[in-house]
């Protein structure tokens, strides 16, 4: 079994969640999400919010928090092979209460597919708020070009 290592990433001004199923191994080894450079998270965001990408971690944050998105994981723990969400095994969910006391998020935007089954099965119940799906930023998903993850993601804006 598998901890997540990563802590969310959000602060009181925070009005929308989005959230992941579990950090690849290369983020789980950078400590930050989304660190595999093919990746499309932060080029998305970036797009979507029309600024430059974030290279650090600081500058990462610093563009959640600055359009007051809160960014975490569906899961808390598992098995899983790699990095693949199809090999994703025993879950345990993620506590989400410290979020949803501690800041005013009403919307909720899974990536992918798995983290939105995943939210479906764990926390939609919990939460009361429905998630929107978003396609997945992973390099995985190759259908997507980036200008078309771009105009899905513009979703996040609100």
């Amino acid at each position: 079994m598998i901890q997540h290592p990563i802590p969310p990433v959000w602060d009181a001004s925070c009005t929308t969640l989005i959230l992941g199923s579990f950090p690849s191994v290369r983020s789980r080894e950078e400590g930050f999400f989304y660190g595999h450079p093919r990746n499309r998270f932060w080029a998305v965001l970036a797009a979507v919010w029309e600024e430059a990408p974030p290279r650090t971690i600081p500058e990462k944050r610093a563009l959640l928090l600055a359009h007051h998105l809160a960014l975490w994981d569906v899961i808390a723990a598992c098995e899983i092979r790699g990095s693949a969400d199809s090999t994703i095994r025993g879950a345990k969910p993620n506590d989400l209460s410290p979020l949803l006391d501690g800041a005013p998020i009403a919307r909720v935007f899974t990536n992918g597919a798995e983290a939105h089954r995943l939210y479906a099965l764990y926390q939609a119940a919990r939460t009361g708020i429905p998630a929107v799906r978003l396609p997945s930023t992973s390099p995985a998903n190759a259908a997507w070009t980036l200008p078309r993850l771009v105009g899905a993601w513009r979703a996040v804006r609100g």
